[in-house]
């Protein structure tokens, strides 16, 4: 049973954009979805806010594996307007963001210092479904389904906020920032005075820029091919901002041929892993942030690999510890350093995340955010 104080709600039709099949291009919004009911350790939040980050695009299309029919959304932030069996460490009315790979705190990735590997709830999203339509089961996106006004998470997988952050902020932390100023914080650890390169300029891209520039990069040179996403680089730190053909002799400029200190890869394919490896100087580090196919498969020769003595690695969301990286954020974003708002491009309803994806996939916005108030 819910703790004293909870509202109970269990049953309640809630919207929500759902996805009925891999590889549609498009989103059914329907009003007949119902959140399943509240068991033990769990919380019930009442969803305020939630960006439209592209893999939810990449989890329509086959590239991030979802169990359908499903929920999609999973950056967002809300209300806790339900707690629990056991649940202590949240309270009704409490103000979280949504965390989408919750770290347990128990395991032995957590244990090691590697929260950001934790896997106590991920395989819950393909066998645990937060929502129901007609007594059948209806997954969340990666266990979260933040495209619906309310939903069900593991006490883990929210993470308390002051009263006083706008929802609207609070819900890119708890993807795209994180994942992109964490690669950059975390994963890469970057040096002041470096020369750093971003290789695609969405929301996670920019985030990357936001991070090395408050690291105290002195080069960052960003690669986009839609000229617009080039300008809203230069707008958030970066000190150059050119095509993938202008790159090469962008590079033996600012870095007389050496290539940069760190390169982070933003996209998720073989050819731009590839092209942020070889324009990384020897015995610096490339970072993978982008998500990419399964069957996209890169070449590295063993020679290179040997003579280069180059850092290649993933970050999986942003190599983050969530307890702690997620309240950094929002510090960083209250110093003015992390410009959260100046991200933000459109504003909309549930009833508009259709034409979302296609300005996404257009390079017409950073980051689109779906309020539900």
């Amino acid at each position: 049973m819910p703790e004293a104080g909870a509202v109970a709600e269990t049953g309640r039709s809630v919207r929500a954009a759902v996805l009925h099949e891999i590889g549609s291009s498009s989103l059914d919004i329907r009003d007949d979805i119902e959140v399943a009911p509240l068991t033990a350790g769990k919380v019930r939040i009442k969803i305020k806010a939630t960006g439209v980050c592209h893999s939810d695009l990449s989890a329509m299309n086959g590239t991030i594996p979802v169990p359908v029919p499903a929920v999609l959304g999973h950056e967002g932030a809300g209300e806790v307007v339900e707690i629990g069996a056991g649940v202590t460490e949240l309270a009704v009315g409490d103000h979280v963001v949504v965390c989408w790979s919750p770290q347990c705190g128990r395991c032995t990735d957590c244990a090691n210092g590697k929260p950001h590997l934790c896997m106590t709830y991920m395989m819950n999203a393909f066998t645990d479904a937060p929502f129901l339509r007609d007594g059948q089961s209806v997954f969340g996106m990666a266990g979260a389904g933040t495209f619906a006004e309310d939903l069900i998470v593991p006490v883990d997988g929210a993470i308390k906020i002051d009263d006083d952050v706008p929802y609207d902020i609070a819900s890119l932390v708890g993807c795209g920032v994180m994942t992109g100023v964490g690669a950059v914080f975390n994963a890469a650890r970057v040096e002041p005075g470096s020369a750093v390169l971003v290789i695609g300029c969405g929301g996670v891209g920019i985030s990357a820029i936001q991070g090395a520039k408050i690291s105290g990069a002195a080069t960052i040179v960003a690669v986009d091919m839609v000229e617009q996403k080039l300008e809203w680089a230069k707008q958030f730190g970066a000190t150059h901002a050119v095509t993938p053909g202008q790159l090469q002799s962008t590079m033996g400029l600012l870095t007389a041929g050496a290539g940069f200190d760190y390169a982070f890869e933003v996209v998720g394919r073989s050819d731009t892993i590839r092209m942020a490896y070889d324009n990384t100087r020897r015995g610096g580090t490339t970072v993978v942030v982008g998500v990419g196919k399964a069957d996209d498969m890169v070449s590295f020769s063993a020679f290179e690999l040997f003579y280069g003595e180059k850092t290649l690695r993933g970050t999986y969301y942003g190599t983050a510890n969530i307890r702690r990286d997620f309240p950094r954020m929002l510090k960083l974003w209250r110093a003015g350093q992390l410009d959260l708002e100046g991200m933000i491009t459109r504003r909309l309803k549930l009833d508009d995340v259709n034409d979302a994806f296609t300005a996404m996939q257009a390079g017409d916005v950073i980051r689109q955010v779906i309020t539900f108030d």
